[in-house]
């Protein structure tokens, strides 16, 4: 069964590994031993919070992408969607509903 733990050392690990780095230069630039790292991605024990920001720090990502992979891209689209493409929409809907009149400026 997935969990948010399991959700977050296959995130951890995805985003380590694509950023090119090993455990022992995360854990350099986190400024904690190997031994946490590896630890967490043996799933022996959970990261506090602390560590969890200076993790997502390394990997230069949101925080909330090690739990939910690519969140802030998610939640970036979202709020496109609503800004941008959900008000040219609503706006043409109501052009379409309720044509401007011919004295209208």
């Amino acid at each position: 069964m997935k969990t948010y733990e399991t959700d977050f050392v296959d995130n951890m690990v995805f985003y380590r590994t694509q950023k090119g780095l090993s455990q022992l230069e995360l854990s350099g630039i986190c400024e904690c031993g190997k031994s946490t790292i590896s630890g967490i991605e043996a799933r022996k024990h959970f990261p506090s919070f602390e560590l969890i920001l200076k993790i997502a720090y390394a990997l230069e990502i949101h925080p909330a992408d090690l739990f939910l992979r690519n969140a802030s891209d998610t939640r970036a689209e979202l709020n496109r969607f609503f800004k941008h493409d959900l008000q040219t929409m609503m706006t043409k809907m109501v052009e379409e509903r309720y044509p401007p009149m011919e004295n209208d400026c």
